[in-house]
């Protein structure tokens, strides 16, 4: 999720300067909304800076900041968002979850926050779970990248071996963004996995002609074309993985298969 940029403006300052005036309910309204403001700003100003912690390697003054912003305002979405991708980072799985929950539970309609805790369902194990969240963050009419979600749905029932309701998720991300690498990458792997080799390689071949190499598709347009029977072009995405990737286990993989 991309949290807005924002500059620290003296909001506190001018907040409390504001709630010296007493008296009716004028006033009294007045100084609760910019108690309101105050608290809402200092919780983005936290969770930005929590962002920059975290991006420069610093997680522990990261998990402070965003401890802070949720101090600031309990009910501040992106912190809740921002502080469970830390706690996943480290491993802290339960406080993950129940920041991911709490995103949800604050807007449960919104693509974002649904995406994030199917994701996280899914990477735990909970499969079954992780579907419906990605059903509702598709769903968010707001929601710019349904996309991705359709590739984490298509994922999710790929690790379950649902090959074809993965397989027609990643088609479904591919409609929206015909240039989705993961969603190409992963419905070649798919087809793969049910020998339908011939469609798998035209998959894999979209992906490949993005530019965006990486091992994990080099070994699979090698097995792929090995599997055809095409020596040359299995041949072809070898090179590539052991010039570009040496040190990859993809490129080991090759390696060992080749000295049997």
């Amino acid at each position: 999720m991309r949290l807005e940029r924002i500059l620290i403006a003296g909001c506190l300052a001018v907040s409390l300067a504001a709630c010296t005036t007493t008296g009716g309910s004028s006033e009294g309204s007045t100084l609760r909304t910019n108690k309101s403001e105050a608290a809402q700003e200092g919780a983005r100003v936290h969770t930005e800076l929590g962002q920059t912690y975290m991006q420069n390697g610093d997680l522990e003054g990261a998990l402070a900041k965003l401890n802070k912003a949720l101090q600031f305002d309990p009910n501040y979405l992106p912190a809740h968002t921002v502080i469970a991708v830390l706690y996943e980072r480290i491993n802290n799985l339960p406080e993950a979850e129940l920041h991911y929950r709490k995103a949800v539970a604050l807007d449960p309609s919104k693509g974002d926050a649904n995406n994030n805790l199917g994701a996280f369902l899914c990477k735990t194990g909970r499969a079954s779970e992780a579907a419906p969240y990605f059903q509702k963050a598709v769903a968010d009419p707001f929601y710019q990248t349904p996309a991705l979600a359709w590739t984490n749905a298509g994922a999710c029932l790929l690790s379950t071996g649902d090959y074809a309701g993965a397989e027609a998720d990643f088609r479904k991300a591919i409609a929206i963004d015909p240039q989705n690498a993961e969603a190409l990458y992963q419905v070649a792997s798919a087809l793969y996995q049910q020998n339908d080799v011939f469609r798998a390689r035209a998959f894999i071949q979209r992906y490949d002609a993005l530019g965006q190499v990486s091992p994990a598709g080099l070994k699979l347009g090698h097995d792929i074309e090995s599997r055809l029977g095409n020596k040359d072009a299995a041949l072809s995405y070898s090179r590539r993985l052991q010039s570009q990737f040496p040190d990859s286990e993809q490129a080991h993989a090759i390696d060992s298969s080749a000295s049997q």
